[in-house]
């Protein structure tokens, strides 16, 4: 059976010249980075020279670039960095964030919460995005950070960051957006943004599994999570993943120059035209987030009277791969968080895909989603037709 791929928001497959760029540090080359010795040199020159790729990819300084696990040690990063000094909240400090976050940003906030931090959970707009005046509204003046999302993970709808980073300047407050989900479909520019951290996950851009990046804008205060030796600038102990380092700074160089070259101009147009093949064969069918920014691979599709779980299932059985929203959250009982923040009710949040394109997905790949959908949500309705009036 042919299998096809639509679920990069998940994570994407290695690229062949990111995987050609770490074979050498998991075989031949074994050095630590933190040797002084011939070995240890080259490790660190490699992990340097992925420093400057990443710094290159979001346009801030080198220094600036430090490398963590992945986009969930990031956010964790940012969040209890900047609040917690010494290990301890300070009870009465305040955060704001979104209600359409990660999970990896919610959770740390609803910890701290617990901890005695005061939290606002910001509302969205029925298209998914954060009003900057609902930003300045709750702002107290013991208002410690600020946490926007970039990109939605789920809908793919971007927020606005860069006014929100204004907010957060004049206010003088930390201001942290996690970017998993735009690192290497838009463009990032930290300076015109104004946020001081910023997280990135190497898995969503084609980089191994285990990879992610934090940008530290210099002078920002932050108390690091882990505690050993002195890497990366004392702001994240451990011996560093060289060989992850590596493919992350490969796939940042390769995300930039995609960013250039026309590769995802491509995939919006691909994006594009599967969102309107679905809508023109498909009855009762719409886009979430249809009319709000979005980043060029996602759409999000809201499949009238049909439990989304069933069609994800009847999709992969045909070798379409989609997902109902997030990975993280996959077998959880509760509705999309994101989408019943935007105002759907749980049956229609249940009723939700997200089809997520990589910029190694094709036309004919295009071509035969659009076979294969229609159809899949056909036969579903057949069998397990939904009383239409309990969806609104």
């Amino acid at each position: 059976m042919r299998r096809i791929y639509m679920d990069a928001n998940a994570t994407t497959p290695l690229l062949p010249e990111v995987a050609d760029a770490m074979r050498p540090w998991l075989l031949e080359n074994f050095g630590n980075a933190s040797s002084i010795h011939h070995h240890g040199q080259r490790a660190r020159a490699a992990v340097e020279h992925a420093r400057e790729s990443v710094a290159r990819l979001i346009n801030c300084r080198e220094s600036e670039v430090v490398f963590t696990s992945g986009g969930t040690e990031s956010d964790n990063m940012a969040v209890f960095g900047v609040v917690q000094q010494g290990g301890l909240v300070k009870p009465g400090d305040h955060i704001i964030t979104s209600s359409i976050e990660h999970h990896a940003v919610l959770h740390a906030a609803e910890r701290l919460r617990d901890r005695g931090l005061e939290v606002t959970f910001l509302p969205v707009s029925g298209e998914g995005t954060v009003d900057p005046d609902d930003v300045r509204r709750a702002i107290r003046p013991s208002t410690q950070l600020i946490s926007v999302m970039m990109a939605n993970n789920e809908t793919g709808v971007i927020q606005p960051v860069a006014e929100i980073g204004r907010i957060a300047g004049e206010a003088d407050i930390w201001f942290h957006t996690d970017a998993v989900q735009a690192a290497g479909k838009i463009p990032i520019d930290v300076q015109a943004i104004g946020c001081d951290l910023l997280s990135i996950s190497g898995h969503k851009m084609h980089a191994p599994q285990g990879t992610g990046v934090l940008f530290v804008r210099r002078g920002t205060r932050i108390e690091p999570l882990f505690f050993g030796g002195a890497h990366e600038r004392q702001r994240r102990a451990g011996t560093e993943n060289v060989a992850g380092i590596v493919g992350l700074g490969r796939a940042a160089e390769l995300a930039y120059n995609a960013l250039r070259d026309g590769t995802m101009t491509r995939v919006t147009a691909m994006r594009d035209r599967l969102e309107r093949g679905v809508l023109e064969r498909v009855e009762d069918c719409v886009v979430n987030g249809a009319e709000a920014p979005r980043v060029p691979n996602t759409t999000n599709l809201r499949f009238e009277n049909l439990e989304g779980e069933a069609l994800v299932i009847a999709l992969d059985l045909k070798g379409l791969a989609v997902s109902g929203g997030s990975a993280c959250m996959s077998g959880a009982t509760r509705p999309s968080h994101v989408l019943t923040a935007m105002g759907l009710v749980t049956n229609r949040a249940r009723a939700s895909l997200r089809f997520s394109l990589t910029k190694l997905n094709t036309e004919d790949e295009i071509d035969a989603a659009l076979d294969i959908v229609p159809a899949a949500v056909s036969r579903l309705r057949e069998l397990a037709p939904v009383n239409a009036g309990t969806l609104g």
